[in-house]
């Protein structure tokens, strides 16, 4: 016992004049202490520290290795002495730590004598015994622990110099555990590539090798010394099967008695560690599925492609654990190829052309692609150090729309479940993308759109060239928030540009241009004057016609042609100081409004045709909002209807399943009833047969409630006047119910657009629940206040019940549909469902406080 162990600890610092002493254990790779005296928490804290550095850790393994006492000094003053004494206790990972200023030989042999008693009372047990006991420690969710338990029990049978447990992965043996060698941790060893590994695994028996013999030169993985002459490896098995396997090696070759131990220690722990890695399994696949969950709530509600692949990459890295992630979304022209990584450790996005990408060939081939070793594959990583990888196409409507790719830096990482499990996300990540696409671009088109008609309605009419020059880069410029847009047109005697800048550069590039052209016939915009070709450009220091203009210095630049069927009458160019700046909407946006700037440039006699354009486009723009309001809307239900889907189909197949039987049932019991005279003995029963049909009606119309979604009327209303509706409702339960009744109604409370019916429905399950939580009566407070909260105003609803509580595993479950704690009194564990989703869908939350016996406190939040 551990009050023992630290009674004669005292005890021996007593007669040895110790300052004090702890019984410390290694496990895990760390010293732990396991019995302490004499040695407050801050002194503890302060020695834990001292212990793990690297030269006092090889330095007390030296000293239970070699089962001999030693001493040094003490650096550390938080320590409180000049020097730590170490006493091995045999057979096994433990030792005591004695710190004194001197200890004399007398002292020394107790301090023995104690290592010597210590060596009845072993630390570590028989893995039968520590592993499969009802689960009732937490051993079995932590299962690099129980391995590495496992591996120690084999440890103190034998006494090797070191030792690894691996488990099997297909074809590997994944090194899991590890015992004084510290580079097998996380090793992978293929069964096929090595001889010993392959005799162990086909004939299921020991493999053992000597100092000497021809295959002592081709171990699987051993960190030997000098002295190093015996090396063993000992099969898990189950039936027929191999499940992994422990390595250990020695000085010299195991007794007959020991063997013996080793048999029966790899007999016992093969079950247990099947369990365990299985347990893990499942707890993988478990955490996994609830990914899936999350991704259907949080990924859904990202309002943009960037939200989503934030997101995206939060799941994954939590859920496969690597940050090694990219994305690779075309444009809708398929010029451009926008790439999410994570690059330094931060989330990163940039658009580069697509004709040259890496991504290309898989794009085009649209198959899911698993690689266990990278570098045996004609695949190029995209991150550096990774060694395997999966890649999924995102596929809308049998057309490939992205990639979706998964590195790691271990071989062989992902499983043929992981890939199965990453079909299914890029299947809903691609209907994401493109409804996320498709607003991206509508609103860029809404917003080009804007652009083209402000240009066309300024600049319409005008025969100045200069003035036209100006005022579109001025309006590129307030747009789009570009630091530099600069608009050249030809003028009337094709001498001498006409030039227009706007931006935040404005002033630093005009007087650059005293002395330079702005058109540089090597540079960007040369190549696009003379060619005619739009070019998008988002890193300058790559591309070898960026040309630096004196004084400014972009990162990023798109330049559009103005031609009028093979004519250039001049160019667009934008330019940032960012790498990264430009999309292929902005691309789309120049060149539209290049083609109309080209046609007011062109021909000031096709002002009718722009008038006619003009009005189409206002209808447009108008066309384009509507579907973008609804659009927003659909999304707004997506999460709801993703949630209740299942619960939906389920309650309607209920109602179909039992509506019917319990029609039927309630008829001919009424008619039964009828005809069964008052007197008659089995009239109760009856009578409870058509109150039992009754309430099973009841059940089934709740679900249809639950299932069904109802037409929402909302309008401006008063909550004061909807909670004293309910209340009317609910004043006689309420008395009846022993409870009283108190109610601050605040005043001149803001009125709030809600389904008035709806929030009666969510108060009454309120009030409802309330009173079934206080069966012996109580008080319950109904409270409307307006509040603050990010920016917002909110009107509130408190309803408080003085009942049992709730207790705090349930608290997080409440709000799920059928979850209830009524047991057999008729809950259906619908009723909070359906009031959260009400107040959700009404923009709205609600929030619960409770504690076990003191009552509950319901607040719903709706916006003003």
């Amino acid at each position: 016992m551990v009050d023992n162990n630290e009674t004669q600890l005292k005890e021996a610092c007593q007669l040895t004049g110790a300052l004090w002493a702890v019984i410390a254990e290694r496990e895990g790779g760390h010293w732990l202490l396991q019995s302490v005296s004499n040695l407050n928490k801050t002194k503890q804290t302060a020695l834990t520290k001292f212990l793990a550095q690297e030269t006092v850790d090889a330095w007390l393994l030296g000293a239970s290795e070699g089962e001999n006492s030693r001493s040094a000094s003490l650096s550390d003053s938080k320590l409180g002495a000049a020097r730590l004494y170490v006493y091995p206790i045999s057979n096994s990972f433990r030792a005591i730590l004695v710190a004194a200023d001197q200890q004399t030989a007398n002292a020394q042999r107790i301090w023995r004598l104690m290592a010597g008693l210590f060596q009845s009372l072993p630390s570590v047990v028989a893995p039968s015994e520590i592993l499969i006991p009802g689960l009732q420690t937490d051993l079995p969710y932590d299962m690099p622990r129980v391995l590495e338990r496992v591996l120690t029990s084999f440890v103190h049978a034998v006494n090797p110099q070191g030792a690894w447990l691996a488990i099997r992965r297909g074809d590997t043996l994944d090194i899991s555990a590890q015992w004084n060698d510290p580079r097998g941790d996380g090793l992978s060893l293929l069964i096929d590539s090595n001889n010993m590994l392959r005799r162990l695994h086909r004939t299921l028996a020991d493999v053992s090798v000597s100092k000497g013999q021809p295959e002592w030169d081709n171990l699987p993985h051993a960190t030997r010394k000098s002295n190093t002459k015996f090396w063993v490896c000992l099969p898990l098995v189950i039936g027929r099967r191999l499940i992994g396997a422990i390595a250990l090696w020695s000085q010299a070759e195991f007794s007959a008695d020991e063997w013996q131990k080793l048999r029966e220690l790899a007999r016992q722990a093969s079950p247990s560690v099947e369990v365990i890695v299985t347990f893990n399994e499942l707890t993988g696949h478990l955490r996994r599925l609830a990914m899936l969950n999350d991704f259907a709530v949080t990924v859904s509600s990202a309002q943009n492609l960037d939200q989503i692949a934030r997101r995206v990459f939060g799941l994954l890295t939590r859920s496969f654990r690597t940050e090694l992630i990219a994305l690779y979304l075309p444009s809708m022209g398929g010029r451009l190829v926008r790439e999410f990584s994570n690059r330094d450790g931060k989330f990163s996005a940039q658009s580069t052309s697509l004709a040259d990408h890496p991504i290309l060939p898989y794009l085009q081939n649209g198959r899911t692609l698993r690689l266990s070793d990278l570098s045996n594959s004609d695949f190029k990583p995209v991150y550096s150090g990774a060694r395997s990888g999966l890649m999924v196409p995102l596929k809308y409507r049998g057309q490939t729309i992205g990639i979706l790719s998964l590195e790691s830096t271990r071989q062989d990482a992902f499983s043929q479940y992981d890939e199965h499990l990453m079909v299914v996300i890029a299947s809903h990540l691609a209907g994401l993308v493109e409804y996320g696409r498709l607003r991206e671009e509508a609103e860029a088109r809404a917003r080009n759109l804007g652009l083209i008609h402000e240009v066309v309605q300024q600049v319409i009419g005008l025969s100045d060239k200069r003035e036209m020059a100006q005022i579109t880069a001025d309006l590129l410029a307030e747009y789009f928030a570009y630091e530099l847009a600069g608009v050249m047109l030809i003028g009337d005697d094709s001498a001498s540009p006409i030039l227009g800048f706007g931006g935040s550069r404005r002033s630093l590039v005009q007087r650059a241009l005293g002395s330079e052209d702005f058109v540089v016939s090597a540079g960007i915009t040369g190549h696009v004057f003379y060619t005619g070709e739009s070019v998008l450009v988002n890193d300058t220091s790559q591309n070898k016609l960026y040309k630096q203009l004196q004084g400014w210095d972009a990162r990023s630049e798109l330049c559009v042609a103005l031609k009028d069927g093979g004519r250039i009458l001049g160019i667009i160019d934008v330019e940032s100081s960012q790498s990264n700046a430009f999309t292929n909407n902005d691309l789309l946006a120049i060149e539209s409004l290049a083609g109309v700037l080209a046609t007011v440039v062109s021909s000031a006699d096709q002002y009718q045709r722009l008038q006619e354009t003009v009005h189409q486009l206002r209808a447009a723009q108008v066309e384009l909002r509507a579907r973008m309001t609804a659009q927003q809307d659909a999304e707004s239900r997506l999460i709801q209807a993703a949630k209740l889907a299942a619960v939906g189909e389920m309650a309607a197949g209920i109602a179909h399943e039992l509506n019917n039987p319990l029609t039927t049932v309630t008829g001919f019991t009424e008619l039964l009833l009828e005809e069964t005279p008052d007197d008659a003995p089995h009239r109760a029963d009856i009578q409870m047969v058509l109150h039992e049909a009754h309430r099973a009606r009841g059940v089934v119309r709740r679900l249809l409630d639950f299932a069904r979604q109802g037409e929402r009327i909302r309008s401006k209303s008063d909550i004061n006047e909807i909670v004293e509706d309910v209340l009317a409702l609910t004043k006689h339960l309420i008395h009846t119910s022993g409870v009283r009744l108190n109610i601050w109604l605040g005043k001149e409370l803001p009125w709030a657009s809600v389904d008035s019916n709806q929030m009666k429905q969510v108060f009454l399950n309120l009030i409802h629940n309330a009173l079934q939580a206080m069966p012996s009566g109580g008080n319950l407070d109904i409270q409307t206040v307006t509040r603050e909260r990010g920016n917002r105003s909110w009107v509130t609803v408190s309803i408080k019940d003085s009942g049992i509580g709730i207790d705090p595993q349930n608290k997080e479950r409440i709000f799920e549909p059928f979850f209830t704690t009524k047991g057999n009194t008729g809950g259906t564990g619908l009723g909070l469902s359906v009031t959260y989703g009400i107040v959700t869908d009404h923009g709205g939350t609600i929030e619960v406080e409770s504690r076990p016996g003191l009552g509950s406190t319901f607040t719903v939040w709706l916006p003003i």
